[in-house]
C-alpha cells in the first residue's frame, strides 16, 4: 500500500538560526491527515535538524549525495556520511541539479545504486522542460528519464523508491499545470512502471507532484487518484503554508 508523502525541499535557504526557528514552528503544527512529512534542509544543517526532530514524526532528508563511497571529491557528501548522522532519505535528480550541475541520467543511475547499497530511501525527481511539453514530447522525455536511471533495478529495490514528477515548465515560468495534467502524467508514469515490472510495483510506488503546489491548490491536486503527495519548494519555507499543504490530505 503506497503512502501519502509531503516533502519540503528547502534548497539553499535558511542558516542554522533560521533552520532552528522553522523547525520549532513545524513541531508546533498538527498533522491532521495521513501523510508522511519530510523536510530537506541544506547539508550543514542536516544533523541539527535530525537531532531537533528526533522526538517528532517529521523525517529529515538530504537534497543530494555523491555516488562514490569516499575519495578525493572535495566538497561532496557520501551516502555513508548521511547514514552516519541518521539521515536515510535522499532527493536525487532534482531539476535544478540536472539544469545547473548537468547531472545526467547515467550519473543519477550511479547515485541511485549507491543510495540503495546503503539502504537509503530515494526521492527520485524527473520531468520535462517547457519546449518538451510544447512539442508534445513530455511522455517520451519522462519515460526516458525513468528508464535510463531506474529500470536497471530489480523489482525488490522499488520498496525504497519514491518518484517525484516535476513539470519544469510549470515552475517559475508563468505557465500553470492543471490538476488534470498532473493526473494524466502520474497515470502515465504508473503505467510505464507497470509495463517494465508489474502492477504490484506500480501500485505500491508513491508518486509525488512537484509543480508549484500551494495551499490554494493542494487539495485538488492531491485528490487525483495517481497523485500521492507533493515535493514542495517555496511554500515549505513557511510553517503555516507547508502544513496547510500537509493537511490537504485531512
Amino acid at each position: 500500500m503506497r503512502k501519502n508523502i509531503v516533502a519540503g525541499n528547502w534548497k539553499m535557504n535558511n542558516d542554522l538560526g533560521a533552520t532552528a526557528t522553522l523547525i520549532t514552528a513545524l513541531k508546533q503544527k498538527k498533522n491532521e491527515g495521513n501523510a508522511e512529512v519530510i523536510i530537506a534542509p541544506t547539508f550543514v544543517n542536516l544533523y541539527s535538524a535530525f537531532d531537533s526532530l528526533s522526538d517528532s514524526n517529521i523525517t529529515v532528508a538530504a537534497q543530494n549525495m555523491h555516488q562514490a563511497e569516499s575519495g578525493a571529491y572535495t566538497g561532496e557528501i557520501s551516502a555513508g556520511m548521511l547514514k552516519g548522522i541518521g539521515v536515510d532519505t535522499v532527493i536525487l535528480g532534482h531539476s535544478e541539479r540536472r539544469a545547473y550541475f548537468h547531472e545526467s541520467d547515467e550519473l543519477l543511475a550511479q547515485k541511485v545504486d549507491s543510495a540503495l547499497k546503503n539502504n537509503m530511501r530515494i526521492i527520485f525527481c524527473f520531468g520535462e522542460e517547457l519546449e518538451d511539453r510544447k512539442a508534445g514530447k513530455e511522455e517520451n522525455v519522462v519515460g526516458s528519464q525513468l528508464k535510463n536511471a531506474l529500470f536497471h533495478l530489480d523489482a525488490s529495490a522499488w520498496s525504497n523508491i519514491v518518484l517525484a514528477y516535476e513539470p519544469v515548465w510549470a515552475i517559475g515560468t508563468g505557465e500553470t499545470a492543471s490538476p488534470e495534467q498532473a493526473q494524466d502524467m502520474h497515470a502515465f508514469i504508473r503505467k510505464t512502471v507497470a509495463e517494465k515490472y508489474n502492477s504490484d510495483v506500480a501500485e505500491n510506488v508513491s508518486i509525488l507532484y512537484g509543480g508549484s503546489v500551494k495551499p490554494a491548490n493542494a487539495k485538488e491536486i492531491f485528490g487525483k487518484p495517481d497523485v500521492d503527495g507533493g515535493l514542495i519548494g517555496g511554500a515549505a519555507l513557511k510553517a503555516d503554508d507547508f502544513f496547510d499543504i500537509v493537511n490537504a490530505f485531512a
